[in-house]
């Protein structure tokens, strides 16, 4: 078992893959099997693994928790499909200078600056969000088409009241919306975000108008993203 060599970009691909019909490593909940896999990679993946850049943002999201998510952790090898060999060790570096700059490489995949994770999630939303159109368009009579949505709202501040950003965010209805379970995640210097999902019908509610709705709001909330898309 086990995805390679997770710094690597076939390794990358592999778990991609895997997460392709998964929105966890383990299970149908966040547990300690994706917090062994998250530690493993070097940092934010590359635009073009839609999935797995969804899943990377997604257990970010549970880094406060991380502690406290159900499981017991195994080695990364452990997870993940068969018959994908295990990633070697790194060879032993030949000299101090070497390492100091083996180390400064590291530092710099791990903290990969703000501006470029914003641009990555940006356009994997469009990505989404243009497949989500396309298939509105190719889709004809049959069953209702829903979706889950998983949306983040963002307040301006630590100062804005979340309750009432929540109580705002369900005010808004519309046949084919159906409100769902909501939590506050902390994003850094105090401020948290409200993230909370719902299901829509398709031929009904669509992300433009999520967004648009939400932000009207623009008192209490400085932007929404769409976390996490998927059929049902």
């Amino acid at each position: 078992m086990g995805f390679g060599d997770l710094k690597s970009q076939a390794g990358q691909k592999a778990l991609n893959d895997f997460l392709a019909d998964r929105s966890y490593i383990d299970g149908y909940t966040a547990s300690q099997a994706d917090v062994v896999v998250y530690g493993a990679l070097s940092g934010v993946p590359s635009a073009n693994l839609f999935h797995l850049l969804r899943w990377y943002n997604q257990i970010k999201s549970y880094c406060s928790q991380f502690a406290s998510l159900p499981g017991v952790k195994k080695s990364v090898d452990e997870y993940g499909p068969a018959g994908v060999p295990a990633a070697a060790p790194a060879p032993a570096a030949a000299a101090d200078d070497d390492d100091d700059d083996d180390d400064d490489d590291s530092d710099f995949e791990l903290f990969d600056s703000d501006e470029e994770a914003d641009a990555a999630a940006e356009e994997l939303k469009q990505k989404r969000l243009k497949e989500y159109e396309e298939r509105k368009a190719k889709k004809g009579p049959g069953p209702v088409a829903k979706s889950n949505l998983v949306l983040d709202v963002k307040p301006w501040d630590d100062e804005t009241d979340m309750k009432e950003v929540e109580k705002l965010v369900r005010s808004i209805e519309k046949d084919g919306l159906l409100w769902g379970a909501s939590k506050l995640v902390p994003v850094g210097y105090g401020i948290k975000k409200l993230q909370i999902t719902c299901v829509v019908e398709d031929d009904k509610v669509g992300t433009d108008f999520l967004e648009e709705e939400i932000t009207k709001f623009e008192d209490h909330v400085q932007s929404m993203d769409v976390a996490a898309f998927n059929k049902i």
